[in-house]
């Protein structure tokens, strides 16, 4: 199975993003975590992204607040899908990290999932790498049961609250 790379803008962004490597343990996906900048690391940035086809990834996730161009600058610098986690913080609470995650120019795109969605992140990348692993696809059919069973049981004990 192909890897999942994450990589977060800094060491700050981790407790958001553990939910992802959490979410992709549990899946018993393959995953390596590395905190890079866009900024600050910018050549580190492009060259992980540039041969992560190469070291067998098959999806990035990236992480970053306030200005948030690393999942463009990963996603610039590759053919595989990146997919942004925009976090929250700063003086737009998000905002800004939201509008330059998701509002990429023609031709880079990067999906994007919501504020601190770090488990979504997880689940579109198991998606992807699910097309062509259909035991990673059985997994998550059995998840989108197990959240069924979940919600059912849910109602029925809201509707026995509300009966009393």
């Amino acid at each position: 199975m192909k890897k999942v790379a994450i990589i977060m803008g800094s060491d700050s962004d981790w407790p958001v993003v553990q939910a992802a490597a959490k979410q992709l343990k549990e899946w018993e996906i393959p995953f390596e975590a590395h905190i890079m900048s866009a900024h600050r690391t910018p050549d580190a940035a492009a060259d992980f992204s540039q041969n992560a086809r190469g070291n067998g990834f098959g999806v990035i996730i990236a992480a970053a607040g306030m200005a948030a161009h690393l999942a463009g600058v990963l996603a610039g610098n590759t053919t595989l899908p990146v997919i942004g986690i925009p976090l929250k913080g700063g003086a737009g609470d998000g905002l800004d990290a939201l509008l330059a995650t998701v509002q990429m120019p023609s031709g880079v795109p990067v999906a994007t999932v919501a504020l601190n969605g770090a488990k979504n992140a997880a689940v579109l990348a198991a998606q992807i790498l699910s097309l062509s692993e259909p035991a990673l696809a059985d997994k998550l059919l059995l998840a989108k049961e197990e959240m069924k069973t979940q919600i059912t049981k849910k109602d029925a004990m809201l509707q026995k609250e509300l009966a009393q």
